[in-house]
């Protein structure tokens, strides 16, 4: 159930504070001005005067004006952070409902937060846009339409699209090909791809049109190409040539030393709740470790910790989306794709060069 934001005046904000009312916490805060401490509606305390606060929609702005938060505001962090995932759990889910079309006002007004601080807090939690989430949303959805429905145009519009031209504008750059290509299992794209091995093993890499769509480890170079195969089973696969070898090259520097980055275009592919999850790990720094729990939270949906472990194992970047740095609560690793062995090797690595 969605609240409504009920203090968008300061006359109704006042009330709160005079009520201690814990249901506004969240929705404002006001800086009292004789300490320059800001505090939420219901922080104990005495009453202050009215004359002498002010108000602010979002603890961002009071700290800018320069205020610092009351000791009740530190006690009161986690309930506010899991108050605003669930605010941003409840956008996405609205974003999902109206397939991706619902405009920045009426997101932030349905979850009861102002624009400005629901796209920046958006942003932070999910590491996307809420524009940028749609946008994923609707185009894992349609991935799923183009092998159900037998018409690319009805696939397009059952996506959410409005039209043609505004999906095909994004379609070859988020699908890796064109909808048609894609339909037939990728029929007419071409792959480049190249085996070698590395101090993890086996390595397989391969580029699209629009970058790196896969890099997969193992002991076993045919099993690493049908793994590619049955990923798309209609593609032109065409072994990279020398120039290719450069690319290569780079991804095996990468896992050999990761502090040097990986500055190659990546291709990466899947459902919208996928590319959030990789999106967060992307963001994870060499030599740092998370647990799956914390990227439940950090995407704005904690309870999805299942998800986020099936989203890793979905994974086809290995390193370059570095979903071996998920471990458990506790600390131990978990299982990896491609083997505990090369997980711990990979965390080894990492550790040693930060």
């Amino acid at each position: 159930m969605t609240t409504t934001n009920k203090w968008l005046n300061d006359e109704a904000r006042w009330q709160a504070v005079v009520e201690r009312d814990k249901s506004a916490d969240g929705y404002f805060v006001y800086g009292v001005r004789s300490s320059l401490i800001y505090c939420h509606p219901s922080a104990a305390g005495r009453l202050p005067n009215r004359n002498n606060i002010e108000f602010f929609d979002n603890e961002q702005q009071a700290l800018a004006k320069g205020y610092r938060p009351g000791k009740r505001s530190n006690k009161q962090a986690p309930q506010l952070e899991q108050f605003y995932q669930q605010k941003i759990a409840q956008a996405c889910r609205y974003i999902e409902q109206n397939n991706g079309n619902a405009k920045l006002d009426e997101i932030a007004a349905f979850v009861g937060i102002s624009r400005y601080h629901f796209h920046r807090l958006f942003k932070n939690l999910i590491g996307l846009t809420p524009k940028s989430y749609a946008i994923a949303y609707r185009h894992g959805k349609l991935q799923r339409q183009l092998q159900q429905q037998p018409s690319i145009t009805d696939a397009i519009y059952d996506a959410g699209f409005s039209s043609n031209s505004r999906f095909y504008e994004t379609s070859t750059e988020r699908l890796g090909m064109t909808p048609t290509a894609w339909k037939a299992g990728g029929d007419g794209s071409r792959i480049y791809f190249a085996l070698a091995a590395c101090s993890l093993g086996d390595i397989l890499v391969a580029q699209s049109e629009v970058g790196v769509c896969a890099i997969l480890l193992g002991d076993d170079p045919e099993r690493l190409l049908q793994d590619l195969q049955d990923k798309f089973p209609q593609a032109e696969l065409i072994g990279g040539d020398h120039q290719f070898e450069h690319v290569v090259a780079q991804v095996i520097g990468f896992i050999e030393a990761p502090e040097i980055g990986l500055k190659l275009p990546l291709d990466i592919r899947g459902t919208a709740f996928q590319q959030r999850v990789w999106q967060a790990l992307r963001a994870i720094p060499v030599g740092t470790t998370v647990s799956y729990s914390d990227i439940a939270k950090q995407i704005g949906d904690p309870k999805a910790v299942r998800a986020v472990a099936g989203a890793c194992a979905a994974n086809m970047l290995a390193v370059a989306i570095p979903c071996h740095r998920v471990v458990r609560n506790d600390g131990s690793l978990s299982g990896y794709r491609w083997g505990i062995a090369r997980k711990r090797s990979l965390l080894d690595k990492e550790s040693l060069n930060k």
